[in-house]
Order: structure tokens, then sequence, then C-alpha cells
């Protein structure tokens, strides 16, 4: 399923469309956008076809110094069946050998009136966004202290109700039972709801409960970037838990590893109480604050003290 349109660049950034309106529904397949000044001048080797194509002041006043038998071939060539677009900037007028060539190959020729640098990071962060890998989890995934919390574990372990006793201490939900990730940055992972469930809770006894409603916008946030996972497990007694919080173990979601707690569930522990504290903790640790290596340092240092006074 394409993502990224053609129309969808026009629709966004508000461009006025020249030439070759025929191909306006063509596939933006990657996010890296092409400068095409050394085609310009004749040099075509490793054309990036497969590129949106910006044309600024650079390439076009470089393109007017041609004779005309070469610029029209060079527009020829610069328009393929695979180009997504070709967007001139600046509000410079659009070369008459560019529109009739468009018009030929149906390459949507679109004009804008921002400079081409600013253009091409504005439109180079929209396509990376749209196109950023993505997957989805069961989970719940919900901003505590400023860190984003997914809560993972089997169904009816108690997810929900978790997050609903987060909300209510004054933290926000992002979404209930299934969370889409993508990945913006080599390390960089966004949660968002689907539109279907977006602000909504599913509470067993209950059913559907609209937490905006309830607790006002202040409790909802449409995205929030993941940099914690608790999962949720029910208690065995004949597992070893962490008991220290010395060992940090990883999750991998798409290409990146975010720091995962396993808490187990039984009745009498406060879940969202732990995952608060949880979240705090994480916070000092990237401070530079570690309580768990603070006592086994001392307590390394009370062991050593033992030995030497028995020596």
């Amino acid at each position: 399923m394409t993502k990224v349109r053609t129309k969808d660049i026009l629709d966004k950034f508000h461009l006025e469309l020249v030439s070759g309106e025929e191909g306006i529904n063509r596939p933006i397949t990657t996010s890296d956008i092409s400068r095409p000044g050394i085609e310009i001048a004749g040099y075509f080797e490793f054309y990036p076809a497969e590129r949106i194509q910006l044309l600024g002041k650079t390439e076009l006043s470089f393109f007017e110094e041609l004779p005309e038998g070469e610029r029209i071939s060079r527009m020829e060539r610069l328009c393929t069946d695979i180009t997504p677009a070709i967007i001139v900037t600046r509000d410079i007028e659009v070369p008459v050998e560019l529109i009739e060539a468009a018009e030929r190959e149906s390459v949507p020729v679109l004009r804008t009136t921002m400079k081409t640098t600013r253009f091409s990071s504005r439109l180079t962060n929209y396509l990376e966004s749209k196109l950023a890998p993505t997957t989805a989890v069961h989970g719940v995934l919900v901003d505590v202290y400023g860190i984003g919390v997914l809560i993972t574990g089997k169904s009816g372990v108690g997810k929900s109700e978790t997050a609903l006793e987060l909300v209510k201490r004054g933290h926000r939900l992002v979404a209930d039972d299934c969370v889409e990730i993508r990945q913006e940055d080599q390390d960089t992972l966004v949660g968002t709801s689907p539109d279907l469930i977006e602000h909504l809770l599913e509470i067993r006894g209950l059913g559907i409960i609209n937490v905006m409603t309830l607790f006002g916008a202040g409790a909802v946030r449409s995205n929030k970037r993941i940099t914690l996972i608790m999962d949720l497990e029910i208690w065995d007694s004949k597992k070893q838990y962490d008991r220290l919080g010395l060992d940090e173990e990883k999750m991998k979601i798409i290409d990146t590893e975010v720091t995962k707690l396993t808490v187990p569930v039984r009745p009498g522990r406060n879940l969202a109480v732990i995952i608060e504290v949880a979240a705090m903790n994480f916070r000092l640790k990237r401070m530079g604050v570690n309580a768990a290596q603070q006592f086994t340092e001392r307590l390394s240092d009370v062991i050593e003290d033992g030995e030497h006074e028995d020596m």
C-alpha cells in the first residue's frame, strides 16, 4: 500500500500545479530529494529518477544559459515514467521546455514560493515521517512524567486498568489495546493510536470509556516517543525476579532497542505507583543517578572493610 503520493505533497504544502496533472497520483517511495544540477549540465549516468526533483535559482539560471536544443533534451531526460514530481521553488517562472516535456510524460510540475533550502528541509521531514518503518504492538502507551511508557503483557493481565489509574493520577493516555509505532530515526520510536480507538479505553466490566470526555483534554495526547517498556506478567513463584535492578533488559522494536522492565502482577501490588516510580527512576538513571549501582558499591565497601578488620 502506497503511503505517500504526489497529490499529498501538493495538498500539504499548498503547491501550484503547473503541468503533468495526469501523474498526480504517482507514488513517492523515498524521502531523499534530488537537486539535478549536474543532470542539467548533461551528466545522467547516476540520475536518481525515483526521487522528487527540486529546481531552484541555481539550476534554472544555469539552464537558461544552455542552447535551445540542449534545453529541450535535458528536460526530456529529466522527466521519466517513475519521477514523482519536479518542484520549482522561489515562485520562479517554469521553463517552457519543462512544461512540454512534463505533459508528454505525465510528470507533475509543481511550484512553491518558498526558498529552496527551507522547502527541501520541510519536505524531507514530512517524507521521513510518512515513509518511516512502522509496526503495531498489543499494549497501552502512557506519558508518565514525560517518559513514554509502553505497557505490555498478555490479555487480561490488567494493562488498561493500570492505564486508567495512571490517567486518574494526572498522566496522559496515548493509545490503548493497539499502539502504532513508527521509527522516525535510528533510535527514535514514536507511538500513536489508530484513529478508530483514539482516546478510548476498554475496561472489562465497564466497556468502552472515552478518556478525553471523562478527564478532559489534558488526559490525552496524540503521540509520544517510547523510551521504556513495562511488561506485566502473572506472578510466578518459581521464577527469579530482579530485586536490585542492575540487569537492564532490552526489547527490540523494528531496529531500535528499548529498556524493558518485567513486573510480576499479584493482588496487593499497586501497578500504577510502580510504573510512576519506574519512570522517575529511569529519568534519574539517564541523569547519572543509579540507586542500584550505588547500593552495590556501598555493599562492596562494607565487605572490604569487614575483610580488613578480620585481618
